[in-house]
């Protein structure tokens, strides 16, 4: 007997009861929607946050006092609170001794204030950055209308500044902002160059803040915080190309070490990241979640699987008349083998089937609610319908198998 005629046959089987069939995919479907609900949810999530952290460029990695994101303990915390605050003298190091680097740059950052144009003012929500020209490429965050910050304008510590693209429609909704003359905390700065767009669908600062000259940061600020504590650089290194980044991590490491004074037994006392660091600590934290939500899945499925093999049981306890029919016609054990093998798998399919689109469905609800991309995770939707596949191998066996023994006599006497 050809495959096809088995599997319209299976096909038939399974429409002929229609509302057991429907019971029967219930917990195939909430087993698949479960897993593909949740995967599909964090995909989204990670999608955006992959993104939103890929603000260093390919071949740009940063040096820093703290850690690259992520929850960090109470200990950790104390720990690192420890650490000397890294430097423009670090950065200048860098820029002098890497060969395989182009572009060294520096920042400094500070919260909460509050921009003035005219009758315009702002709530204390602003960023403020201090850095240097290289500031631009090594954060992909370009300008859009006019200039960047020169080396001159850090030279002298001039009171110019870049701003974000949000910051410029707010104080400048009808006017060019360019050498307009803002008040930032009360002092003033000359507009000189406002930022392309960049939104974050996170909600963060990328088009409400401002870049000054880090001279001038550390004149207007100086280098302490609020709290009273050592401010400290953000270094921002760009290698030469994709193929050198592993060597200009590994010099710039040894040249930090050098310059800090560090013996060979001494961990560092700084962090070197780049963009896959980053996003390696965000799939961690989000590794748990996939793990548990998959063994729900799982389990959800193997309970299916159960009620699968029951009905199918009964299926072939009520279909026994025609199997012995069939054997008496010439039907052989594989064919009944097989017939009632594809049904299993064709009925876990359908519920597969269903669980994917209700799993996608759920798991982009995120988008609606967050402003995230939509996102559709294909890969899970092929594990979602290979396990189904499985399920229905497995527990379908055994029914199957029972089938394909029965003696077509007494398969035929039968009540």
């Amino acid at each position: 007997m050809l495959l096809g005629e088995l599997v319209r046959m299976a096909i038939t089987a399974i429409m002929t009861h229609k509302l057991r069939s429907f019971l029967t995919l219930i917990g195939i479907i909430a087993g698949v929607a479960s897993i593909i609900g949740v995967m599909t949810g964090i995909s989204v999530i990670q999608s955006t946050i992959e993104s939103e952290l890929s603000v260093l460029g390919s071949t740009t990695f940063q040096v820093q006092k703290w850690p690259a994101g992520g929850p960090i303990s109470d200990e950790e915390f104390r720990k690192i609170m420890k650490r000397r605050p890294t430097t423009v003298e670090n950065a200048n190091a860098i820029r002098e001794n890497v060969k395989t680097v182009d572009l060294v740059g520096s920042e400094l950052w500070s919260f909460g204030h509050v921009i003035k144009y005219r009758d315009i003012t702002t709530p204390p929500n602003i960023t403020v950055c201090g850095g240097t020209p290289e500031y631009p490429p090594n954060n992909t965050h370009y300008i859009g209308h006019g200039i960047n910050i020169s080396e001159e304008d850090v030279k002298i510590g001039r009171s110019v500044a870049v701003i974000g693209h949000a910051l410029a429609a707010q104080l400048f909704p009808w006017t060019d902002p360019l050498q307009r003359t803002i008040k930032v905390d009360g002092r003033k700065f000359t507009v000189v160059g406002v930022f392309a767009e960049k939104k974050s669908a996170l909600g963060g600062g990328y088009d409400n803040y401002l870049l000054m000259p880090i001279t001038t940061f550390q004149r207007d600020y100086g280098m302490r915080d609020a709290s009273g504590r050592d401010r400290s650089v953000n270094i921002t290194v760009r290698a030469k190309s994709p193929q050198v980044l592993a060597d200009a991590l590994a010099e710039t490491r040894a040249v930090m070490r050098k310059m800090r004074g560090l013996k060979p037994d001494q961990e560092d006392d700084f962090t070197i990241f780049t963009n896959d660091s980053q996003i390696k600590a965000f799939n961690n934290t989000t590794a748990s979640i996939k793990t548990g939500a998959f063994v729900i899945g799982i389990i959800a499925l193997i309970v299916a699987g159960i009620g699968i093999m029951n009905i199918m049981l009964v299926s072939v306890t009520e279909r026994t008349r025609e199997i012995g029919i069939r054997k008496s016609l010439g039907a052989k054990k594989k064919n009944i083998l097989l017939h009632f093998l594809l049904e299993a798998i064709i009925l876990c399919n359908i519920g597969g089937i269903f669980g994917v689109s209700i799993g996608f469905g759920l798991g982009n609800l995120v988008s609606i609610f967050t402003g995230f991309a939509v996102h559709i995770p294909l890969n899970w939707a092929v594990i979602g319908l290979l396990f189904c596949t499985a399920v229905g191998l497995i527990f379908g066996l055994w029914p199957a198998y029972k089938a394909a023994l029965m003696n077509p006599v007494q398969a035929l006497r039968y009540e």
